[in-house]
């Protein structure tokens, strides 16, 4: 007696990576690894150096807002860009948790980028690979079931998108001050590296989906009153989150870029071409 095999349902492979497409599927995830792992080294090393964060008049986004300065650190913040005062004493002298403005305030946009939508999507499939891509098998991995069991704290997204709003407005006043050094206006390279990061920035939390949903979200016909400021804001922020995936992108790695260049000219290994 022979056994009969059935076909497999589909007619797609089941095995891990197994698909009928015939492109270069594996790109997308594999340039996502690299770009998100060497973003997410870059950042935390940056996260604990404490210094070199700022040179006049221009402020990494990685330290701002700085609530408290330890003023004697290099290339730390004076106190009239902090928000508090100086470092207090009740922080902890322990090696790992070093005095790092930083560490105060960089859980808030990167608690709203972890938890986006779009980069749930892509870092599910880069490295959970759940599913690996568009009609490619996951194999014996177990099926995504929503943000219903662990993965529940995702939809805090929805509370760190007024955390990201609130990052716009001081990030962009940031870049109005990088405009003016002792009273007197100009511009420096810093200047349009920190306009370019606050366009940037702005454009990828205009674009986020919880926000067209906040603006829009509880609107049975937005078309209906197409003269209203609602149905002009819900199309504004329709036109970002149709780029969504470019701004996420460019955003992250030009926050990077900027800390880096902030860092650089601090630290004296660049010169700032600038009018003053």
């Amino acid at each position: 007696m022979t056994t009969r095999h059935l076909p497999t349902l589909g007619g797609h492979p089941q095995e891990f990576g197994g698909t009928l497409r015939t492109d270069n599927w594996w790109i997308g995830p594999l340039i996502t690894v690299i770009v998100f792992t060497g973003f997410s080294v870059y950042v935390t090393w940056a996260l604990f150096q404490g210094e070199h964060y700022y040179t006049d008049p221009y402020l990494s986004p990685l330290y701002s807002p700085v609530l408290f300065s330890k003023l004697d650190a290099a290339g730390a913040a004076p106190l009239q860009h902090v928000w508090i005062g100086e470092w207090p004493s009740w922080w902890p002298n322990w090696w790992f948790l070093p005095a790092s403005p930083a560490l105060l305030i960089l859980i808030f946009p990167l608690l709203f980028r972890f938890t986006c939508y779009y980069y749930r999507k892509a870092y599910y499939r880069s490295f959970a690979g759940s599913p690996p891509g568009c009609a490619v098998s996951p194999g014996n991995r177990p099926h995504y079931k929503g943000e219903t069991g662990f993965l529940i704290f995702q939809n805090i997204h929805r509370y760190a998108l007024y955390a990201a709003l609130c990052y716009v407005v001081i990030l962009s006043y940031d870049a109005i001050l990088a405009f003016f050094k002792d009273g007197q206006f100009g511009i420096g390279v810093g200047s349009i590296v920190l306009t370019v990061n606050a366009i940037l920035i702005s454009s990828y939390t205009f674009g986020c989906h919880s926000f067209r949903h906040l603006i829009g979200g509880r609107s049975d016909c937005m078309s209906c009153g197409k003269a209203t400021v609602q149905y002009k804001a819900w199309k504004g922020a329709s036109w970002f989150n149709s780029r969504h995936m470019l701004f996420a992108w460019l955003s992250l790695v030009w926050v990077g870029f900027t800390d880096l260049y902030v860092r650089l000219v601090s630290m004296g290994v660049i010169r700032d071409l600038n009018t003053w």
